[in-house]
Protein backbone atom coordinates (compact mmCIF):
# COMPACT_ATOMS: atom_id res chain seq x y z
CA UNK A 1 0.00 0.00 0.00
CA UNK A 2 1.55 2.93 -0.79
CA UNK A 3 1.67 6.23 1.53
CA UNK A 4 0.51 9.39 -0.28
CA UNK A 5 1.92 12.86 1.15
CA UNK A 6 -0.40 15.35 2.30
CA UNK A 7 -0.48 17.61 -0.25
CA UNK A 8 0.24 21.71 0.65
CA UNK A 9 -1.07 24.99 -0.93
CA UNK A 10 2.05 27.62 -1.28
CA UNK A 11 0.06 29.34 1.95
CA UNK A 12 1.10 26.09 3.79
CA UNK A 13 -3.14 24.86 3.97
CA UNK A 14 -3.39 21.87 2.80
CA UNK A 15 -4.97 20.93 -0.75
CA UNK A 16 -8.89 19.74 0.16
CA UNK A 17 -10.62 19.05 -3.26
CA UNK A 18 -10.42 15.27 -3.55
CA UNK A 19 -10.26 15.30 -7.57
CA UNK A 20 -7.05 17.34 -7.06
CA UNK A 21 -5.55 15.01 -4.25
CA UNK A 22 -6.70 11.76 -6.67
CA UNK A 23 -4.74 12.70 -9.30
CA UNK A 24 -1.76 14.05 -7.24
CA UNK A 25 -1.70 10.43 -5.91
CA UNK A 26 -2.22 8.87 -9.07
CA UNK A 27 0.70 10.78 -10.60
CA UNK A 28 2.78 10.31 -7.44
CA UNK A 29 2.61 6.84 -7.63
CA UNK A 30 3.56 6.17 -11.51
CA UNK A 31 6.85 8.69 -10.90
CA UNK A 32 7.76 6.02 -7.83
CA UNK A 33 6.93 3.46 -10.17
CA UNK A 34 8.90 4.68 -12.78
CA UNK A 35 12.57 6.51 -10.75
CA UNK A 36 12.18 2.62 -9.21
CA UNK A 37 12.21 1.76 -12.52
CA UNK A 38 14.46 3.63 -13.81
CA UNK A 39 17.23 2.86 -10.57
CA UNK A 40 16.95 -0.64 -10.72
CA UNK A 41 17.86 -0.98 -14.98
CA UNK A 42 20.78 1.60 -13.75
CA UNK A 43 21.83 -0.94 -11.25
CA UNK A 44 21.94 -4.09 -13.33
CA UNK A 45 23.73 -2.12 -15.83
CA UNK A 46 26.13 -1.45 -13.47
CA UNK A 47 25.68 2.49 -13.42
CA UNK A 48 27.28 3.57 -9.83
CA UNK A 49 24.41 3.50 -6.90
CA UNK A 50 25.16 7.05 -5.77
CA UNK A 51 25.96 8.42 -9.18
CA UNK A 52 22.05 7.12 -9.91
CA UNK A 53 20.88 9.12 -6.91
CA UNK A 54 22.68 11.89 -7.84
CA UNK A 55 21.35 12.00 -11.55
CA UNK A 56 17.78 11.74 -9.70
CA UNK A 57 18.12 14.25 -7.49
CA UNK A 58 19.43 16.51 -10.19
CA UNK A 59 16.90 15.92 -12.35
CA UNK A 60 14.56 17.27 -9.81
CA UNK A 61 16.31 20.12 -9.13
CA UNK A 62 16.09 21.01 -12.32
CA UNK A 63 12.46 21.32 -12.51
CA UNK A 64 10.69 24.74 -13.49
CA UNK A 65 7.59 25.98 -12.52
CA UNK A 66 5.05 26.55 -14.91
CA UNK A 67 3.42 29.56 -12.80
CA UNK A 68 5.10 32.82 -13.66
Amino acid sequence: MTEYPVWSQSNQQPVLCKEKIKILNENYAELVQAMQDYFEDAMIMGVDEQAMRDLLKQIVDQLRSPVL
